[in-house]
């Protein structure tokens, strides 16, 4: 699925979006990924596909930020702590977090479009060296863009968040 999700927004989306924008809007808003491994077990799938209808509900998400104008979304994606979680587990988070960064820096156009810049925060060097090479891509393919930021919060751990 893409970063950046566009086209008609359903009547109900619409609906609900007027309805909002008629308010207060937050200039930034944050997200905390949480739960993809219990809504998993739910509904009796695998954690990796869990972990991928989580990023597309993102996607989702980040596209009703986009109409309603936000121009910061901050993202908290993977702490420190996930790191502990089993091998194969983690294996598969970084291989979902490969592909998506790959199809963001396949969306060069959509990201210039909307002037989104991507920054992402955290101890890189715990990722796979790939990986940082993919993200340090996408960081500056984007530092130019300044009409919305989208910060990425990886590997860092939650008292660290709080204090940094």
């Amino acid at each position: 699925m893409s970063w950046i999700k566009e086209g008609e927004l359903s009547l109900w989306e619409r609906f609900c979006a007027n309805i909002i924008k008629a308010g207060p809007m937050p200039k930034h808003i944050a997200f905390i990924m949480d739960g993809n491994r219990r809504y998993a077990k739910k509904c009796q799938v695998e954690r990796q596909e869990g972990h991928s209808q989580g990023f597309n509900k993102l996607a989702e998400t980040l596209r009703w930020c986009l109409n309603l104008g936000i121009l910061e979304v901050t993202v908290y994606a993977f702490s420190i702590e996930n790191f502990k979680r089993s091998k194969s587990e983690v294996d598969g988070l970084m291989d979902l977090a490969r592909q998506k960064f790959s199809r963001l820096m396949e969306e060069q156009e959509k990201l210039q479009k909307h002037g989104v810049c991507i920054r992402v925060l955290g101890d890189l060097h715990l990722l796979p060296l790939d990986l940082q090479e993919l993200i340090a891509q996408a960081v500056q393919a984007t530092k130019n863009y300044n009409n919305r930021d989208g910060s990425h919060h990886i590997g860092q751990a939650g008292l660290e968040l709080l204090t940094s």
